[in-house]
This record gives C-alpha cells, sequence and structure tokens, in this order.
C-alpha cells in the first residue's frame, strides 16, 4: 500500500493524510482486509436459523446490527435466511463498517455470478430452503441482490473502535473482525454490543472470538458456546 501511493514505509503516509483527505479511504480500503463470503461456517448460519430465528420471531419488529459487514456477502446471507423464516418484512438490519470502499460496494449488492454457484453447497448447509439464484437478478457476467432483499437493509460508516452505541438491536453480528483487536480494544467493542443489544438479545461473534475472559461475560449466556452465539441475560445493561 505504502509503495503503491508513493511512500516509503506506513508511517510516511500520515502527513500525506493530513495534506491530502481525499487519500483517507483509499488507505482505510488497503489496512482493512475484508476476506468474507456468503453463508461462511455453515453451522453458525444453521443454528442461527434453527435456534436464535423462532425466538426472535416473537418480536414484533427486528432490529439487526451487522456490525464491519466488509463487502456484504454476509449481511445478505442474513437477510436471505430471514426471509425464508418469513421474519425479514418486520426486521431492519444495519449493515456498518470502516471501510467505505468495501461499504459502497456491499450497497451496490453486486457481485460475480460464478459466485452464485460456488456458494449453493453453502447455502443448503445453512438451512437454505429455496435456490440461492432466485435472490439475484442474474446478467453480463454479475449477479444483482434483488430489491426485496436490499430493501431492508441500511448501510453506513461506523467505526466500532472510536464511535457510540449504533441503535438499541435485538441481534448483532460480528464475526472474524475482535481478531484483529487486542485486548483492551476488544473489551471495547464488546462493551459496545452489550450496551447496544435488547435484554435476551444475541450476540453472534466468530469462532476464533469468545467472551470469556471480557468484563462483560456475566451479562451473557452461551447458546451455543462452540458456535460462539450468546444471549444478553435479562438483567444487564
Amino acid at each position: 500500500l505504502a509503495t503503491r501511493l508513493g511512500c516509503g514505509s506506513i508511517a510516511e503516509l500520515l502527513p500525506r493524510v493530513l495534506y491530502d483527505g481525499d487519500l483517507l479511504p483509499e488507505i482505510l480500503a488497503g489496512l482493512s482486509v475484508p476476506v468474507t463470503k456468503m453463508f461462511r461456517d455453515p453451522p453458525v448460519f444453521r443454528a442461527i436459523v434453527d435456534t436464535l430465528l423462532p425466538m426472535l420471531a416473537t418480536y414484533p419488529r427486528l432490529n439487526i446490527w451487522q456490525a464491519g459487514c466488509a463487502t456484504g456477502e454476509e449481511v445478505y446471507s442474513l437477510a436471505i435466511l430471514l426471509e425464508e423464516a418469513g421474519l425479514l418484512h418486520k426486521a431492519q438490519i444495519y449493515a456498518t463498517d470502516i471501510n467505505d470502499v468495501a461499504l459502497a460496494k456491499a450497497e451496490d449488492g453486486i457481485f460475480p455470478a460464478r459466485m452464485i454457484e460456488d456458494y449453493a453447497e453453502n447455502y443448503t448447509r445453512a438451512g437454505g430452503m429455496r435456490t440461492l439464484a432466485s435472490y439475484f437478478s442474474l446478467g453480463y457476467g454479475f449477479a444483482k441482490v434483488s430489491s426485496a432483499i436490499k430493501d431492508h437493509i441500511s448501510f453506513a460508516h461506523h467505526n466500532l473502535v472510536s464511535d457510540g452505541v449504533f441503535c438499541e438491536v435485538n441481534l448483532v453480528v460480528c464475526r472474524n473482525v475482535l481478531i484483529y483487536f487486542d485486548r483492551l480494544l476488544q473489551d471495547r467493542v464488546l462493551g459496545l454490543f452489550e450496551a447496544s443489544l435488547s435484554r435476551g438479545g444475541f450476540l453472534c461473534l466468530g469462532n476464533k472470538e469468545n467472551i470469556i475472559f471480557s468484563a462483560v461475560a456475566p451479562h451473557f449466556t452461551p447458546v451455543d458456546a462452540a458456535l460462539r452465539l450468546y444471549k444478553k441475560s435479562g438483567g444487564g445493561g
């Protein structure tokens, strides 16, 4: 990244940003690493379908926060499963990321058409009941997410490290983001999630992340500890 921008090191990027604010989005895009795919870790999505969604179905309205949405594959996966569970019509999903370049791509909802075939098996293993292609418009080698899915997702810039509570939600999904933070920042972000969740709300983390040693741990009970699914205790927050 530094070489591409004509700098000898990452440290030399700082004065460039100070004098050229237009470089910031490109630098953030280069430093953050959005590695994702649709229905990644199918057992996690299957547990969401089989365990969390039946409980969330009892709410009159659902607010869901997908934190660190990267280029959107995961949030669209979740929205598709909500649709199949008959819950998307009463759900609002907030998808946030610090990387504005990735965020713009996520909001476009356009992916290489070949990816739909690649993700079809994971979709089925995650509990998908239809055909994945039915949620996309296909043409010219690309697949565009249908408006019926996109209309329930709002994309926004949000910095987990420095920004505050985004909104009160029933479910927070933040997978494979905390692994890039040290313990202090992890505690800060987990506290943010705990404060954002309504009582009885759910938290879903990545398979290499957990809340065991966090200050928020007493406020959660495991739904499936192996899959990193937690429920906020009724008395917490």
